[in-house]
């Protein structure tokens, strides 16, 4: 058992390496871009945000508020985004026996999970080092909402690659998908800032918690912040099992040659 745990973790250190020089490339700063990418379209969102509003809305920074939306929504859709088709796109690497669909999975999940994480880290500490925006208040906070996106994200992500498999149309709707629940995923809000009831169904969407989480960890008290962790652990924990079971009946569906 544990030689084959092994064998399947080196099988994902190399695909994760794969799909990074194939991504990237050797040349052309590779994975720098990973960093440069996110950091240049946080940079271009901030600035027109800070132009557009006012510099302080509901007692915080425009600008930190932005960026604390804009990074975790940036891991959400990375990740959800790399499911879509995974399996037919490298149906090639199935003829190596000892290659299985979750271990192309995990290792698509996890660079992406890598490159948004240190994306984080490099942009944090950035705009940080020049005092745009301050530490975070409750760094254990931050993590667990960051961790909570990618849970979340990649149960998500499980279930989006199974349906693109049994329905290649599916893939097509997930972009407008993703466009539609912005005004709801609690990126350009807070709930707090909502009416009673308008919260209450806010929280019905386990993205807004993670978010508020996130935020949470960087304001600290200064504002006031509302998620559920069991909530979030229910939602994650039932995507999984379900995305798992769907998985485990789709090899029949790739075709191979």
């Amino acid at each position: 058992m544990i030689a084959q745990i092994g064998s399947h973790v080196r099988i994902i250190q190399a695909l994760v390496i794969r799909d990074l020089m194939v991504r990237f490339g050797r040349r052309h700063l590779g994975f720098v871009w990973a960093v440069l990418e996110p950091m240049m379209l946080t940079a271009g969102i901030m600035t027109v945000w800070s132009l557009l509003k006012e510099p302080i809305v509901h007692g915080m920074s425009m600008v930190l508020f932005v960026f604390s939306g804009y990074l975790p929504l940036t891991l959400w859709r990375h990740i959800t985004n790399a499911s879509l088709r995974l399996f037919q796109k490298n149906v090639g690497l199935l003829y190596h026996h000892p290659i299985s669909l979750g271990d192309i999975l995990v290792a698509r999940l996890a660079l992406e999970f890598l490159s948004s994480t240190v994306a984080l880290l490099v942009i944090y500490f950035v705009v940080a080092a020049t005092h745009v925006v301050p530490l975070p208040e409750d760094p254990k906070l931050m993590l667990a909402g960051w961790l909570f996106m990618a849970w979340f994200a990649g149960s998500a992500a499980v279930l989006m690659v199974t349906w693109t498999e049994y329905w290649e149309p599916a893939e097509k709707f997930f972009q407008p998908a993703q466009y539609l629940m912005l005004p709801i995923s609690g990126v350009f809000f807070m709930v707090d800032w909502l009416p009673t009831d308008g919260g209450k169904l806010a929280l019905l969407n386990p993205m807004v918690h993670c978010f508020e989480l996130f935020r949470a960890g960087i304001f600290g008290e200064a504002v006031v912040t509302h998620y559920d962790c069991w909530y979030l652990t229910a939602w994650c924990t039932g995507l999984t099992i379900a995305g798992l079971a769907a998985m485990s009946r789709i090899r029949g569906h790739v075709q191979i040659g």
